[in-house]
């Protein structure tokens, strides 16, 4: 009997099942741990809820701003063949495996006080560490590269034929731009902004070090659920339980997208 193209060898389901368990098991232990009959409690308590609804806005803004530098620098990245772009690519995609606190280090010595350019914002009376927009910047800082690999992936793809058809026929560069361009990479721009802002969500060592950690001001859900679990683990597995269920949901929405495009 010959078998199916897509056949696997039995023994891949081994390391499969224990690669599905090393993920799922964690989860279910906070799910254990979670005191269930104080559950809606804990998680709609002041400070869960602040640090909530600070997470959630500023995920929003952190993505906002991810597509605006995003979407340029994925077109430039998978359209351009100049050296420096060559050069500068890995730079751009460096705060995916530098260390977030490195990354709250580099912003802080960039933004801070004493910084770069933090000294001249200082000067002109403009304040960003330790703020809710030094919170903005640290998710930026390292979702970024998220939104612009899935887009310079998208871009790629689809290629610039129809660009360059849309401008033998007369069109100017800004029209092919929002008429042609966009529609084309808005599946991956639709991903890239799930991903960019799954990543915010759950950003926390930047944040601590750049924006550390006021309530109402800078403590998102992770920075929360870090200082919960020394004074009350409870409250701190009720929130975690609440942040895997948020990241669920917006993996789900990414999954369901791509799960329609292959069908």
């Amino acid at each position: 009997m010959v078998g199916r193209p897509d056949d696997l060898p039995r023994w891949v389901y081994v390391p499969a099942a224990l690669g599905a368990a090393f993920v799922v098991l964690p989860l279910a232990g906070i799910a254990v741990k979670v005191d269930w009959p104080h559950f809606w409690s804990l998680i709609s308590s002041p400070s869960a809820t602040t640090a909530l609804q600070l997470s959630l806005r500023t995920a929003a803004a952190s993505t906002v701003l991810c597509v605006l530098l995003g979407v340029p620098m994925a077109l430039v990245l998978a359209r351009s063949r100049a050296a420096v772009v060559r050069i500068l690519r890995p730079l751009v995609l460096l705060p995916l495996v530098l260390p977030p606190v490195v990354g709250g280090i580099a912003l802080l010595y960039a933004f801070g006080r004493l910084g770069l350019l933090g000294r001249y914002l200082e000067a002109a009376g403009v304040h960003i560490a330790f703020t809710t927009t030094a919170v903005v910047l640290a998710q930026t800082f390292v979702s970024l590269p998220f939104l612009v690999i899935a887009l310079e992936g998208a871009a790629r793809t689809a290629g610039a034929d129809y660009e360059l058809v849309a401008a033998t026929l007369g069109a100017r560069p800004s029209a092919v731009w929002w008429r042609v361009t966009l529609p084309l990479l808005t599946p991956g721009l639709v991903s890239g902004s799930v991903l960019a802002f799954a990543r915010s969500l759950g950003e926390f060592g930047a944040t601590l070090t750049f924006a550390g950690s006021l309530e109402g001001v800078t403590r998102t859900l992770p920075l929360a659920i870090y200082l919960q679990r020394v004074s009350d683990a409870e409250a701190a597995a009720a929130m975690s339980l609440l942040l895997v269920a948020v990241a669920v949901v917006v993996v789900g929405v990414l999954g369901a997208r791509q799960w329609g495009r292959i069908r």
